[in-house]
């Protein structure tokens, strides 16, 4: 058992190995789950969470090394959660985030943790919820959240951030395939990676044709802007910075950004006890009432939407 009122202490003094063991129970489900979120909710909501989300190969991780790089040279402490694939034989993470953000390896400043989706579809691992409100609580400013390139998917990465950065690349068929998915709905900054190639311009102009169609914003909402960036060399890096800043901002003036928190609370409230109806609901297995329903449903006597509130009524009761 973890002595977790000491973690959270040394977590929020800066200690890593502290606040990796406070995410290893999040990610374990450990029994003492509870007592650690219990440790932390006084402790969190400072932090401002950014998602980067994206296709395979427009840059995602050297987009999030070059932003970390940024609010590094502004003095705030960044903490990247890097959701990767989980191997289908171990479980753990594939992909080598870490190893493309070796440059802030060694700053005290950055802690980076790659967390596996362990096949959780949406391109966020089931525990990210609880593994940012770790690190909001340890006292970073920033946590950048990059999602799996698993492209449809992705959309999940708006009821988890406070501003949701979407990444394309010219010549990668981003635009159709994204307006396909939805991912263009879910965008309050729009990145067009490695600008450096060609079309990057004609992808500029797709997306703003795109965002406008579906346009039906009034006077004073906010408008995506489309930033142009060669994240390897760090060109355009410090624009998509201001461009998140401002969209912060403007959250905080009319009060979107606490509506956003609320609504990310709420959806992780009822992820919880969906989760837990459904493991009291399958220690029914085998149990003689879901069996009775079952055979009133198979004499006709029963239809199965009759049987299912029957049984989340003795599950809840008892």
């Amino acid at each position: 058992m973890q002595d977790v009122p000491t973690l959270v202490e040394q977590a929020r003094e800066g200690r890593p190995r502290a606040v990796a063991r406070l995410i290893s129970l999040v990610e374990g489900a450990s029994p003492q789950l509870r007592e650690v979120m219990a440790a932390l909710a006084p402790l969190a909501g400072n932090a401002y969470v950014v998602g980067l989300t994206g296709s395979p190969g427009v840059g995602k991780s050297t987009s999030t090394s070059a932003l970390v790089a940024s609010y590094r040279r502004a003095g705030k402490r960044v903490a990247v959660l890097a959701v990767d694939p989980s191997s289908p034989f171990s479980g753990g993470a594939l992909l080598g985030d870490r190893i493309r953000m070796a440059d802030h390896a060694s700053d005290p400043g950055v802690y980076i943790r790659s967390m596996a989706t362990r096949g959780h579809l949406g391109g966020l691992a089931w525990a990210a919820p609880q593994a940012i409100r770790v690190l909001d609580a340890a006292g970073f400013d920033v946590v950048l959240v990059e999602t799996v390139g698993v492209g449809q998917s992705e959309v999940e990465i708006a009821s988890q951030a406070d501003t949701s950065v979407v990444l394309l690349a010219p010549g990668m068929g981003d635009g159709i395939q994204a307006a396909k998915a939805g991912i263009l709905e879910i965008g309050d900054v729009y990145v067009v990676n490695k600008a450096d190639r060609d079309g990057a311009d004609a992808t500029v102009r797709e997306l703003n044709h795109m965002l406008g169609l579906g346009e039906s914003r009034g006077p004073g909402d906010w408008r995506p802007p489309i930033v142009k960036t060669v994240a390897a060399r760090g060109e355009g890096v410090e624009e998509v910075v201001e461009a998140l800043e401002k969209h912060r901002a403007w959250m905080e003036e009319r009060g979107v950004l606490a509506e956003r928190r609320v609504a990310r609370a709420s959806h992780e409230v009822e992820t919880i006890a969906v989760t837990a109806l459904r493991e009291r609901i399958g220690d029914l297995r085998g149990d003689r009432r879901l069996d009775a329903l079952a055979a009133r449903i198979v004499a006709g006597e029963l239809d199965p939407y009759a049987a299912a509130d029957e049984l989340v009524a003795g599950v809840t009761e008892g």
